[in-house]
């Protein structure tokens, strides 16, 4: 972009009239790239400090545990799967993101393993960019798409405006879960390719042929600069096509992608054909009299474009929606736990909450000192009463709206009611597919859902505060310079705190807890954290506050099973695993640890049974195959116990444990010759798994095959030269092999890593014996 003070197209004010429009802010007048280095600069700073963070809520299975990002999974399943590498079945929440994951398999690629900073810094660096991209965006929304008239570069207009609202886009700390949450980036990538798309379009209606013919126009004397209008007829088809490809890759990227669509026909209508939409629903009197002596003439001029452009908009998202919908196959399913407002009885009790939970966002774009991790569970009680004091928030809300609607209906269609409008459609259009209206969402609130949203309050506010400083002057300007200046300040030192506290499982849910107290999930995810740094007293307390908060929690019935199997106490975890199958009847972890369990207790028809459900509810569960393999091998059954860690290998031929008990379960049956053969397919898959080598190399002494043992014995301390155990077994073929001083050696070895090893020292000392005795 151009400065502004270059010759230029205009859709809107003469060059005079747009500067004296802008100058009333008290913002400094920068150039596009300064404003830009300034402005990516503030959005890195505020979340910078998250670059190190941990992998937090659904971080592990969006990333960590999605085994869509592995380099031996077939690229084509990230697009048969949804965004956490599940099946679109009627379990799934059916959220199609395969773009965002493509970019996740990359990260991993790059850095070759899970390790979460690469993660971090590519969504920082994102964040950083869709603020800078949105400098632009801002310009365009407030003062048309404009052209520099000699360079035909695009031009910074109102360019104190457009900072002050990019400046406050990038440090509001309502971004914090997008950017500092690994899974934010469907939000990220989803706003980047959203705002190319917005501006392809906004050139497109600008029509190549007035970019052409200004170079040969004459100016007046004493004229610097040719303002032409948009020519609402013409426009740019290859531009809006471009336009329409990123919306698709947009909505690839996260669902909320195609209400780019809605944007651009909202700017379309408002800044390209300049038609007031108030009028058109027969709200604005005051400017229907001047549009329609004018409707004669100026119709035929923009209708037939509009059409044209809105035609075009209209087959993309038919498309688009086509697609995802068939996709999907059906829509999702959602626990009433998670989303008790959509679940209400009574019409008017669910449109009541649903209101509620709008005032809520608007809230927190006004005050995001009260963020939570996790909005569901019991965190914002359901309205069911209409003597709830919450309704008065809703009144607030919709009392609000109608004063700025009533405030765009009246009076003349200036350049401040067109920006209201359209900061009105930026706020409200990127919502839609998160306000239930449309289809039922599977959350309460998520915060992620306003990163665009918040663009659009921050127009208002900018375009509010310039309102103040027209009608006061000088006295106005000095108090909304002070309280722009604190705000930014105070934003940018909560997104640093706030994003601080999201690189940490443990405090991003204290904070949480401060919040939402009540809230089922915010208790399981600090019991999982206390579970995982083996504070399991403090794991149990959690857990079973959680479930006391939601007697449907079977998530956290399941965990606390789980510890209670770890601990012993078989029967207590036997209840609750039943109680969390009987919430939850297709639950597979659930169903495999009751399986565990039943086992541990002798019960072995109910063991199998269970067992064989987890795999009818799902066929592809490597841990339940691995599970009932090791229960065939208690109860004696060695055939059915290789035949189901086969499938395990089959499906997962990465699986260690069943290639381990495999292998020791036929050299137990003295099958040694079948012994090895698993034991070498085995490192066909696992070439460095030293645990395997250890296994092959003692089955080959077993059979005298000593060379191929002596190989693998040191191929493994190749890989690791301090396993004490390899250098013990190393000394053990020596020894079967009739190579003492070798043995020695190796025994020593073992010994000087593990010294207080009983088996060592006495192998160590036997063999010295005997040397001695040869000797």
């Amino acid at each position: 972009m151009t400065n502004s003070r270059s010759p230029q197209i205009s859709s809107h004010l003469s060059s005079s009239q747009e500067s004296e429009w802008d100058d009333v802010l008290p913002v400094p007048k920068l150039r596009f790239s300064v404003a830009s280095v300034l402005v990516f600069c503030l959005a890195v700073l505020c979340f910078a400090n998250s670059y190190d963070g941990d992998f937090v809520l659904d971080d592990y299975v969006a990333v960590l545990y999605n085994k869509d990002l592995l380099p031996e999974t077939p690229l084509s399943a990230i697009f048969a799967h949804d965004f956490w590498g599940n099946k679109l079945d009627y379990r799934s929440h059916k959220s199609y993101r395969p773009l965002t994951t493509m970019t996740y398999r990359w990260n991993y690629a790059w850095a070759g393993s899970m390790q979460p900073e690469g993660f971090h810094v590519v969504n920082i660096v994102l964040h950083g960019l869709v603020s800078v991209i949105f400098l632009a965006v801002f310009s365009v929304l407030m003062s048309g798409y404009q052209v520099d008239q000699e360079s035909a570069r695009p031009v910074f207009a109102s360019p104190r405006a457009a900072l002050l609202c990019a400046v406050l886009f990038a440090v509001h700390p309502i971004h914090t879960e997008s950017v500092a949450g690994i899974v934010g980036r469907a939000d990220l990538l989803c706003a980047l390719t959203f705002l190319l798309s917005f501006l392809l379009y906004a050139r497109a209606c600008l029509p190549t042929s007035c970019l052409v013919s200004y170079r040969s126009q004459v100016l007046l004397p004493g004229v610097s600069s040719c303002l032409v209008s948009y020519r609402p007829d013409s426009f740019s088809l290859v531009s809006i096509l471009a336009s329409m490809c990123l919306c698709v890759v947009s909505t690839f990227c996260k669902e909320q992608g195609i209400t780019v669509i809605g944007i651009c026909s909202a700017f379309d209508i408002i800044v390209v054909c300049e038609v007031d939409p108030f009028h058109w629903l027969g709200l604005n009197k005051a400017s229907r009299s001047k549009e329609d002596k004018l409707k004669k003439f100026n119709r035929p001029r923009w209708v037939n474009g509009l059409i044209q452009r809105h035609l075009i908009l209209f087959i993309t998202g038919v498309l688009v929606l086509n697609i995802r919908l068939r996709v999907m196959g059906s829509m999702p399913i959602f626990d009433v736990n998670f989303i008790p407002h959509a679940y209400v009885n009574g019409t008017i009790y669910r449109v009541l909450n649903y209101n509620y939970l709008y005032a809520i966002n608007i809230w927190l774009l006004l005050n995001p000192w009260w963020l939570c991790c996790e909005w569901s569970m019991g965190c914002i009680p359901v309205i069911t009463s209409l003597a709830d004091p919450r309704i008065l928030a809703v009144i607030a809300l919709w009392t609000g709206f109608g004063a700025i609607v009533f405030h765009c209906c009246n009076g003349k269609v200036t350049h401040d009611r067109r920006i209201l409008i359209t900061s009105l459609a930026v706020l409200g259009v990127p919502f839609l597919p998160a306000s239930n209206l449309l289809f039922r969402v599977g959350f309460v609130i998520a915060e992620r859902i306003l990163y665009l949203s918040c663009a659009g309050f921050c127009m208002l506010v900018v375009l509010g505060a310039r309102h103040i400083c027209y009608k006061f002057h000088s006295t106005a300007r000095q108090m909304v310079t002070a309280g722009f200046a604190c705000l930014i300040a105070v934003f940018v030192l909560r997104s640093i705190q706030r994003s601080n506290e999201w690189r940490v499982p443990l405090a991003l849910y204290t904070s949480g807890d401060k919040v939402c107290p009540n809230n089922a999930k915010i208790q399981m995810g600090q019991a999982m954290y206390y579970d995982a740094i083996n504070k399991t007293d403090a794991a149990i307390i959690k857990y079973r506050r959680a479930i006391e908060l939601n007697s449907q929690d079977y998530a956290s019935m399941l965990y606390l099973a789980v510890i209670f199997r770890r601990e012993g106490e078989m029967l207590e975890a036997e209840q609750l695993l039943e109680r969390s199958v009987a919430i939850r009847s297709d639950n597979v972890e659930a169903l495999m640890d009751l399986g565990v369990v039943r086992a541990e207790l002798k019960r072995n028809e109910l063991a199998e049974t269970s067992f064989l459900e987890a795999i009818r509810e799902d066929n592809k569960c490597v841990k339940c195959y691995f599970n009932l393999g090791n229960f065939y091998r208690g109860t004696g059954r060695s055939t059915e116990a290789i035949s189901a860690w086969r499938n395990a290998t089959d499906l997962y031929p990465r699986y260690t444990p069943a290639w381990k008990n495999a292998i020791l379960l036929l050299i137990d049956l003295k099958k040694y010759d079948k012994a090895i053969e698993v034991g070498i397919e085995a490192l066909k898959a696992l070439p460095k798994e030293t645990n395997l080598m250890f296994h092959l190399a003692n089955t080959y002494i077993m059979v005298d095959k000593f060379q191929e043992s002596e190989d693998l014995f040191l191929a493994g301390l190749q890989i690791d030269p301090h396993s004490a155990k390899f250098h013990h077994n190393l000394g053990v073929l020596y020894h079967r092999w009739g190579n003492t001083d070798q043995a020695e050696v190796s025994f020593t070895r073992a010994v000087e890593l593990e010294p207080t090893d009983a088996t060592y020292l006495q192998n160590l000392h036997l063999i010295q014996a005997k040397i001695r005795n040869n000797a």
